[in-house]
């Protein structure tokens, strides 16, 4: 088995380490109805650079339906993935270890394509998120319950700055 750190520089989906999640205390499963789990996003983009909370967010979206979770540590790997695949969502941490300004990668998603993706903010400062950042997605202060991830995932984004403008002409 290779280890964490090889994994996580090689920006690959992790295999289930052998840990006891609820020794963390960040697990909840959360048992929705299929027509509920209807409205979550195919396929999740997780922006985290602490590699538990990544695989709590990882598994915590697997047991609600969401099959397809890409986890990225860092700026670069997101670009890097946004770049070469299909997501339907993200969920952002703000403050990445090679960039304190992690609400840049949201704006270059919201600038993104015909095709909204819904954007999901996760920090331990949530006082530091600028307002304009606010109005492109939720923001959940760490720690928080992963109701209220699966909550937010839920929740409409609107179209992309680029889908607006293509729209008025």
């Amino acid at each position: 088995m290779r280890s964490i750190g090889n994994l996580w520089a090689n920006c690959s989906k992790w295999p289930e380490p052998n840990i006891n999640r609820a020794h963390w205390g960040l697990m909840v499963t959360l048992p929705f109805s299929r027509s509920e789990e209807s409205s979550l996003p195919r396929s999740v983009i997780v922006v985290e650079d602490d590699a538990l909370l990544g695989l709590d967010i990882e598994q915590t979206l697997h047991e609600n339906g969401i099959e397809d979770v890409t986890i990225c540590p860092s700026a670069s790997c997101t670009l890097e993935r946004l770049r070469n695949g299909k997501f339907d969502a993200i969920v952002l941490d703000a403050h990445l270890a090679d960039s304190d300004e992690g609400w840049k990668i949201a704006e270059l998603v919201e600038a993104m394509g015909e095709r909204a993706m819904r954007i999901v903010f996760q920090t331990g400062s949530p006082e530091e998120i600028p307002d304009h950042v606010r109005k492109l997605g939720p923001v959940l202060g760490k720690p928080y319950d992963p109701r209220q991830l699966i909550g937010a995932l839920r929740e409409k984004q609107s179209a992309g700055l680029l889908a607006m403008l293509s729209r008025r002409r």
